[in-house]
């Protein structure tokens, strides 16, 4: 099947055995496609895997002591042990803490006061103790702060098991519910609803449970029959009402239940209607609702809970076309996140006398989220960062404008945000379309030549906001520049953005990278490009480094979504059918043809590739492995370069990677170690 890779630096070569699809009077020939394995036992496969990753720890192996390097630097940066802000829940003061060598965060609270005894509540150290992978998720106290409720996965698959821990005894009770999702609390502190998997992975129902029940005695509340529609469920932000929720990519419909009623009949508010998007906020006996009626990006309308049909909606913040709006909803104040020309802007909106103002962040280039807690009070709290400021915690009163600093995230190792410049820059598209970069770079060490990290998104209508990495240092202390290419397919510039980057539209993801990647190199903005993309992200890697490889130095693909066409063919696969609406149903011609046009495995031809290193998780069911495999596969068999192409697949992680902090720097050490390695080549 292969060459091994043991005792020479030749490369394992995939066997090739042809498989025959007809379709659409095609023929397609997949020479890689028994790499396909679901189950995930085939002997044969796991040889070839473990040969790949046998094969690049030997070319590896001269960056070992580089990696160890760049993983100390990490370490020296971040406070081992770390607090986060306390915030208060009733009687209590909920917050986090790390600790030195521990992985895990640990997730504590203190009654009436600050100076009380700490209560150590989670542990997820010691639930990861013997564990390769630990993934915790709806971490949920119940109302009267006596229940906990959680969920954790141990392979990295995503399938979550509920586990329920009485605080006042503290000991876990016997409910174990496997393949569950989202977690809410009704307001008795004893019903628990929570959403259950299908066999693909979808959140498709949602079940009532009673403490000390058996999940056989949980009650079917509702089940979505099509497969476009994710259910899930949670506690509205004023805690008097749960909301369900049902979503495809393009078509929201949600239903309400009084939370001190749980055994009650959930309201439809508003039937669904293919396109139409609708969240709603419950306040008092009103709803405010953000919706995309003939509003694509978005307008704030209010009704009676009484009345919640779309007819008797009134508007409260129009639409704008050049702005796209969020909304995060107080008892006295509209919180609303705006998006225009590729920046945010926080605006405070007071329900009673609709007078509004924002608040001034001091980088060109930043993000913030807002944390949903206190509805009842006038503080908002948020955090912000950006390229060159590390994550900060503010208060700001809603009704003074006062504003407070409560944390900055410490940066170790004599850090001085004063050495790092970022700015943003707009590239012109083939038709005109002006995409923006955001970059990074020690302003002491750049002069235009410099390497340059480049990556991008694109997809899902997700933005990619400029963060503050304390890792992404030790790339920049290098000289090593980075950029943020907001390609269309997110949000950045507002839903037509995100429109024009998806199903027949894809391609300008890719023509939009490859417009910031010549405008920086050919405005000496950046000297070699590095390129790097994450699932969604891997696809746009694969796409472009097929399209115009000569841009690109060297590629990381990590977890790519780079076997487009195969899987969309395949609805058992995990949210393949709700994603027809993003990449288009290959059965249909016409998105057939255009999948097949762009799709990076059936697109690879022999032609000089960059370096590339294509990262998979095992256990992955977003973007299985077999997808970078078999890429990784077809590349060996026909590029025409000598370069490095290098595939490592992490067996104890899925779609995200490792789950310990320590482990995730060393993902990031490898990463780095291999940029380093190939600029010097």
């Amino acid at each position: 099947m292969l060459i091994s890779c043991s005792q020479t630096p030749e490369p394992p070569m995939a066997k090739i055995a042809a498989d025959t699809l007809h379709i659409h009077n095609e023929t397609l020939i997949d020479d890689f496609a028994w790499l396909k394995d679901k189950n995930r036992t085939d002997p044969e496969v796991l040889e070839y895997l473990h040969a790949e990753n046998e094969y690049t720890e030997n070319l590896m192996n001269n960056t070992k002591n580089l990696q160890n390097k760049l993983f100390q630097e990490f370490k020296e940066r971040i406070p081992e042990n770390d607090v986060s802000v306390p915030f208060q829940k009733g009687r209590y003061f909920y917050y986090q803490r790390r600790e030195e060598k521990k992985q895990y965060t640990i997730y504590c609270r203190k009654k009436n006061s600050l100076e009380a005894e700490e209560e150590i509540y989670l542990d997820v150290n010691k639930l990861a103790a013997s564990k390769d992978f630990l993934s915790v998720i709806e971490i949920k106290v119940s109302p009267d702060h006596r229940y906990l409720a959680f969920a954790v996965d141990t392979t990295g698959a995503e399938k979550y098991t509920l586990q329920i821990k009485d605080l006042f005894q503290n000991q876990m009770l016997s409910e174990n519910i496997a393949e569950v999702g989202d977690i809410a609390w009704a307001n008795d502190s004893h019903t628990l609803f929570y959403s259950k998997q299908d066999e693909a992975g979808r959140t498709y129902q949602i079940y009532r449970h009673r403490l000390g029940n058996d999940e056989k005695e949980d009650d079917l509340i509702f089940t979505e029959k099509d497969d476009r529609f994710w259910l899930w469920i949670s506690r509205s932000r004023d805690e008097n009402y749960l909301l369900l929720g049902s979503d495809s990519k393009m078509t929201t419909e949600r239903w309400l239940l009084n939370a001190d009623h749980p055994s009650g009949k959930f309201q439809l508010i508003e039937p669904r209607q293919q396109g139409h998007q609708y969240f709603v906020y419950p306040h008092q006996n009103e709803l405010f609702i953000l919706t995309n009626y003939q509003a694509k990006n978005n307008r704030i309308m209010q009704t009676k809970i009484a009345k919640p049909r779309k007819k008797f909606w009134q508007e409260v913040i129009p639409h704008r076309d050049s702005v796209y709006i969020d909304l995060v909803l107080f008892s006295e104040y509209l919180v609303i996140k705006e998006r225009s020309n590729g920046s945010e802007k926080l605006r405070i909106f007071q329900i009673s006398n609709k007078n509004s103002y924002y608040i001034n962040f001091p980088d060109p280039i930043y993000t913030f989220y807002v944390w949903k807690i206190n509805y009842k009070s006038e503080i908002l709290r948020y955090s912000y960062e950006s390229l060159t400021s590390p994550l900060s915690v503010f208060e700001v009163n809603m009704k003074t404008k006062a504003k407070k600093l409560l944390k900055e995230q410490e940066v170790k190792k004599d850090f001085n945000k004063d050495n790092y410049c970022s700015e943003r820059f707009f590239a012109e598209s083939d038709e005109g379309t002006e995409i923006p970069i955001s970059i990074v770079y020690h302003k002491d060490l750049y002069d235009g030549t410099n390497p340059m990290l480049l990556t991008g998104y694109g997809a899902y209508g997700d933005n990619f906001d400029p963060y503050f990495s304390s890792s992404r240092l030790s790339l920049l202390d290098r000289g090593i520049s980075y950029a943020i290419a907001h390609v269309r397919g997110g949000k950045e510039m507002g839903e037509e953005w995100y429109e024009q980057g998806k199903m027949l539209n894809k391609k300008n993801t890719f023509t939009d990278f490859i417009a910031c990647s010549q405008f920086l190199l050919e405005n000496k903005i950046a000297g070699k490009l590095i390129i790097e993309g994450g699932s969604a992200g891997g696809l746009l890697v694969g796409a472009v480094c097929n399209m115009r490889p000569d841009l690109f130095y060297a590629a990381i693909a990590d977890v790519p979504f780079v076997d487009v066409l195969n899987t969309m063919l395949d609805p058992t696969l995990s949210a393949v059918v709700s994603e027809y609406e993003e990449w288009g149903n290959p059965q249909d011609f016409e998105q057939y043809k255009y999948i097949l046009s762009y799709a990076p495995y059936e697109n690879v031809s022999a032609q000089d590739y960059p370096h590339i290193l294509a990262l998979a998780g095992f256990y992955d069911t977003r973007v299985n492995y077999w997808e970078p495999a078999k890429w990784v596969a077809k590349l060996r068999k026909t590029k025409t370069d000598d370069n490095l192409l290098l595939l490592l697949t992490d067996f104890s992680a899925g779609h995200s990677g490792a789950s310990g902090r320590y482990d995730y720097l060393k993902e990031i050490a490898f990463t780095y170690s291999f940029i380093l390695k190939v600029l010097k080549e």
